[in-house]
């Protein structure tokens, strides 16, 4: 069951800085057209899983279209996108529900920090689709607070130590290791531990609202030792690696929810276009075509907000005014992309309410966008303290 008839828009793309960036986003789209969307309601209908021949052709799909790794060095096998490319991308990627594209060979950016044998253990199977690792930061009692992380690595001879329990490990159901936070006497550290390590055991693995390929289970880590080459990155640098990692983070949801409104409005405007009720088109009311247009106000300004945090990393800004931006994007875009969600399964009627159609897909998806990588409210928190110390015009210019 479709949304709207097919073929209802021809594949429209927006403008882009260069022509490039125009041709990167097209191979995307047709990416996404070919072998994303059509997947999307078999993979809703079994709760976000699908068929190892059809995850298979996905990875190979997308290494031959060169959208594996895509920040990640040529050298590692990934494509040394600049932050433009990335957000042409990912432009394309969040137009797919279901989270699909979680199956593109990748690998978090923090992983380049890592030593020649970390990179080689973990970095390149990650690009090559043999492996995927997760990210263990929340805890039961730290969420948005990092300063409350209670997981602790204590040294043990030349190795360490490892107790805590970790919380939505996104991928932590699929993983081959875990990118561990933990406290050391020098300050927040990264630990890559081996899922398989003795003491490490799944406590919960709940359902939650979305239905993606890979789980957010919670991780228990007790007296789990390990090696000296566990550390990632520097002992007691684990904050600059976060902030680090927050940032593509926020930029990445900001993007797909620019991306899912376009979407949206797409499957929107042609059911309201040709649906007619009482002898009119349903879009010809006000009721509908204004809600409609709100959204592709908020569209259009999240879409400007994204395309400038990019260009500043591109340009080599300030990292702290960068933060700053990314979350200023992330907030704006997430409440925006719940609002459009919302407007567009109304238009949808009763079709917007089952979950074959996109409308009602994204309007569970999109929820999420406003609590991971920190919640709104922290976005806020972190926005009107960089008004205050950096300066009205370097967060909003």
């Amino acid at each position: 069951m479709t949304s709207t008839p097919d073929g209802a828009f021809p594949w429209a793309l927006p403008e882009y800085p260069s022509p490039a960036l125009r041709v990167l986003a097209e191979r995307t789209r047709r990416f996404v057209e070919e072998e994303l969307v059509p997947h999307e309601v078999q993979a809703e209908r079994n709760h976000g899983h699908l068929p190892q021949e059809i995850v298979d052709r996905v990875k190979r799909a997308a290494i031959d279209a060169k959208l594996n790794g895509g920040r990640h060095a040529r050298a590692h096998g990934g494509q040394e996108w600049t932050a433009q490319q990335y957000v042409a991308v990912h432009e394309q990627l969040g137009r797919n529900t279901n989270g699909i594209w979680w199956w593109i060979p990748d690998g978090y950016n923090v992983l380049r920090s890592g030593t020649p044998g970390q990179i080689e253990k973990y970095l390149l199977p990650s690009l090559r689709g043999e492996a995927s690792l997760s990210y263990a930061v929340t805890e039961a009692e730290a969420g948005s607070d990092p300063s409350g992380i209670a997981t602790t690595a204590v040294r043990d001879g030349e190795g360490w130590l490892l107790n805590g329990e970790k919380w939505f490990v996104t991928s932590g159901d699929v993983a081959v290791a875990h990118i561990v936070v933990a406290t050391t006497v020098e300050g927040v550290t990264l630990f890559i531990v081996p899922a398989d390590a003795p003491g490490v055991s799944t406590v919960d693995d709940p359902p939650f609202t979305h239905s993606f390929p890979h789980g957010h289970p919670a991780i228990r880590f007790e007296n789990v030792r390990l090696g000296a080459d566990a550390v990632l990155g520097p002992i007691g640098g684990g904050g600059k690696l976060q902030n680090s990692w927050f940032t593509e983070e926020r930029l990445g949801i900001a993007v797909h929810c620019v991306a899912a409104m376009n979407r949206l409005l797409e499957e929107a405007v042609a059911w309201a276009t040709g649906r007619v009720q009482g002898g009119v088109r349903i879009y010809d009311h006000q009721g509908v075509s204004f809600p409609l247009a709100d959204s592709a106000a908020d569209a259009a300004a999240a879409r400007l907000l994204v395309w400038d945090v990019a260009w500043h990393i591109d340009e080599g800004a300030d990292p702290k005014i960068v933060h700053a931006k990314a979350s200023l994007a992330k907030l704006f875009a997430s409440e925006a992309a719940n609002r459009c969600a919302d407007r567009v399964l109304q238009v949808f009627g009763g079709r917007g309410y089952i979950r074959d159609y996109a409308a009602e897909r994204f309007f569970r998806e999109v929820r999420v966008d406003r609590i991971w990588e920190g919640t709104s409210e922290i976005q806020r928190v972190i926005v009107a303290r960089s008004l205050e110390r950096r300066g009205v015009t370097a967060v909003i210019g």
